[in-house]
């Protein structure tokens, strides 16, 4: 009997944070204490893709300092590759965001403080795209790292293009945060790194804000594939009914077959909303680099999504079996 092959190995790229937040639903600075994790975008999407079964390495830019080396271990206990991320000595420092929980009528909040980030400073030549997406069958990144500045921007440029000559398929989850953006227009910025990609990620917001466009639910994804030559186009829907309550969905378009296909509605008793699209991500890309059916993939990857707002911290601590099950028990 031949041995089964290797699981399918996927990279992304983007910066980790120190996540601080306070016990419970109290507010910031409420009580002395904070509760440490690390989070971000991509690396949610990276810790998602390892508990999912595919190899994921993470690149990125961190400081040479215990605080750095700590998160290092965290993304190495969660089965995630961190053989190409690069250390920064000096006085470069991590970026740090504050995550207020919300409770009923009161929002939660997130606060930055990433500004002069070791990762901010990053640039192409500190990482061998070539050799570091050689072999990959994925490559995913977001549009919060060319909100970073150019150092950023250009080096997400050159994982794509690394990435295109690699072979390896392309995602990219918009993302928008005002926050980072300060007022600037994103779309000549956004619009080149999302040309051509296997699968754009993002919601109705984040497409406007973010590329332009607008239209009816039923058309929006056909659009964008069309006007970006996107092969799939993945729009996730949250109903944000109070901080606590969120109605949350998804929808996948295949531009080669034409077929649409769209997730159950899953209304969630919010215990963290952070890292709920990041899941979503990870499942979503996990199901397509296996091949499997696009309709099944969004129904996975929408399960995923619902099941990590239930659980704290920016990390999904759900299994594929439990994110199978709740997809069959809603079916």
């Amino acid at each position: 009997m031949s041995a089964a092959p290797p699981p399918p190995r996927a990279v992304t790229f983007g910066e980790l944070m120190l996540r601080l937040s306070p016990p419970g639903q109290e507010r910031l600075f409420q009580s002395p204490q904070l509760r440490t994790g690390f989070g971000g975008c991509e690396a949610n999407v990276a810790v998602g893709l390892a508990h999912l079964g595919v190899r994921a390495d993470y690149i990125t830019r961190l400081p040479d300092s215990p605080i750095g080396q700590a998160a290092l271990h965290a993304l190495q206990a969660e089965g995630v590759g961190t053989g190409w991320i690069a250390l920064a000595g000096g006085g470069d420092r991590m970026g740090i965001y504050f995550v207020e929980p919300g409770a009923d009528i009161r929002a939660s909040r997130v606060v930055y403080d990433r500004a002069g980030s070791a990762f901010a400073a990053i640039t192409p030549a500190m990482v061998d795209w070539a050799k570091a997406l050689g072999g990959a069958a994925w490559f995913h990144g977001s549009g919060i790292t060319p909100a970073l500045g150019d150092g950023p921007r250009a080096a997400l440029s050159a994982a794509i293009t690394a990435a295109r000559s690699s072979k390896a398929r392309i995602s990219v989850d918009l993302n928008y945060r005002p926050a980072l953006w300060q007022g600037r227009d994103p779309r000549d910025v956004i619009e080149p790194l999302v040309q051509g990609a296997d699968l754009l990620i993002g919601n109705r917001d984040a497409v406007r804000v973010m590329l332009g466009v607008e239209g009816p639910d039923d058309s929006l994804a056909q659009r964008l594939a069309e006007r970006y030559g996107c092969r799939r186009v993945a729009l996730t829907r949250r109903e944000v009914l109070s901080a606590s309550e969120h109605g949350w969905s998804a929808a996948l378009y295949d531009a080669s077959s034409g077929g649409a296909w769209q997730s159950r509605r899953y209304q969630v008793h919010v215990v963290d909303r952070v890292g709920g699209g990041d899941s979503f991500a990870a499942a979503l890309i996990a199901a397509l680099a296996a091949d499997r059916d696009p309709g099944d993939a969004v129904q996975f990857a929408a399960a995923a999504g619902a099941l990590k707002l239930t659980i704290p911290g920016d990390w999904n601590r759900a299994t594929p079996e439990e994110i199978e099950q709740l997809v069959r028990a809603c079916t």
